[in-house]
């Protein structure tokens, strides 16, 4: 039985467009990280619109957006090199100035989460933790009608829902300046080689 030869190891000349595309992209979001990725979408926008009206339905997915919380945060010491929390700090002190250069269109190029994507990752993170723990407090006997529980699960929770929508503004931007797709990246895993860092 004669095995195909990989695209590697055929010539430039013998290989399909569809090799040629993916020699161009490097996976960079794994599975988990894309199913936790649009898992969390689902739950936020369930949650937004399940208060007072389905309550039960509420608490599901808001317990659901802990145990996603807690995923994240152990994939985030343990799964791949883009899931994991390494670069957090470098690129959070880098986030001011890549905000300030986006005024005049200057992206560089990142593999994995650029400055401004830390930076927004670490802020829904937060306030989803802040939304989830006080929405879990509150049903509670102890903190049920506590007025700063119940003030700080309606806050966050609204937070939450600018932050989502400053994230989509954001992805669309940051793909029309870069010219690259990055919703197809978070759903194949994958992102088109440039001059990343």
């Amino acid at each position: 039985m004669i095995e195909e030869a990989t695209p590697e190891a055929r010539g430039a000349s013998d290989r399909t467009p569809a090799d040629r595309a993916a020699s161009r992209t490097v996976a960079v979001w794994d599975l988990p990280l894309r199913l936790w990725h649009w898992a969390l979408a689902a739950c936020v926008l369930a949650a937004w619109f399940t208060p007072t009206v389905y309550d039960r339905l509420h608490r599901i997915v808001g317990y659901a957006v802990l145990g996603l919380l807690a995923f994240r945060l152990v994939w985030g010491f343990w799964g791949s090199r883009y899931s994991r929390f390494r670069m957090i700090g470098v690129r959070l002190r880098a986030a001011p100035g890549y905000l300030w250069n986006l005024r005049r269109g200057i992206t560089g190029r990142y593999i994995g989460l650029n400055p401004a994507g830390t930076l927004m990752l670490v802020a829904l993170l937060v306030s989803l933790a802040v939304s989830t723990i006080t929405g879990a407090m509150s049903v509670t006997v102890t903190f049920f009608g506590v007025w700063w529980v119940e003030d700080a699960h309606r806050y966050s929770s609204d937070a939450v829902i600018v932050l989502v929508v400053l994230h989509v503004l954001g992805v669309l931007l940051m793909g029309i300046l870069q010219r690259e797709n990055l919703i197809r990246a978070m759903i194949t895993g994958r992102k088109r080689i440039g001059h990343h860092l």
